[in-house]
């Protein structure tokens, strides 16, 4: 673990959609546990999030571009990845292996490594259908990644209607799965 034995870093990325409004809540939860959070935002991202409340509650700028090859890193290395939500365009980027942004840059180098990476889908409920999604998905599951994706489970947004509805994010769910993860990461896995 790069983070020390106490306090793994999770790279907590944040893609466009409402639900990263509420990841100042899963990283207060991820740190709670343990973990040593640093938040990397999409583009598209930015226009749902308080990069400021994150910094002050991580610790840890939020960054979403490059840095300059002379500049020092200033986020510790990773030990592992979490994305949520992730939108269809991410889902899609990541399984083609295009890193056109850090955020998609750092899951394919995670990927690449074998680092745990954990990802939640949030396409609205016609584009979780599209088949570059489903092929997008299959690849991702025979990589390794840990997506917590079940529309009969987690009913995703209608197409133009936002998140009304029976629209449900899986937070609980991925707040487990982060657990495992850590726990894993504690016994040297």
């Amino acid at each position: 673990m790069t983070g020390g034995p106490e306090r793994p870093v999770l790279y907590l990325i944040a893609c466009g959609g409402r639900p990263a409004g509420d990841l100042p809540d899963l990283a207060a939860y991820a740190i709670g546990q343990g973990w040593d959070v640093c938040v990397i935002a999409t583009p598209s991202a930015e226009k749902f999030i308080d990069p400021g409340r994150l910094a002050e509650l991580t610790g840890h700028p939020v960054r979403s571009g490059y840095k300059r090859p002379e500049e020092p890193d200033i986020l510790p290395p990773a030990d592992a990845f979490a994305v949520a939500p992730a939108t269809f365009n991410t889902i899609n980027k990541v399984a083609a292996g295009i890193s056109d942004t850090l955020a998609l840059g750092l899951l394919n180098e995670a990927i690449g490594a074998g680092q745990p990476v954990i990802a939640v889908p949030f396409p609205n409920q016609m584009l979780a259908r599209h088949p570059a999604f489903t092929a997008s998905i299959t690849a991702l599951r025979e990589w390794g990644v840990r997506l917590i994706f079940d529309p009969a489970r987690y009913p995703l947004p209608v197409p133009s209607q936002g998140e009304s509805g029976n629209a449900l994010f899986p937070w609980a769910a991925l707040r487990e799965e982060l657990d495992t993860v850590l726990a894993d990461l504690k016994r040297g896995r």
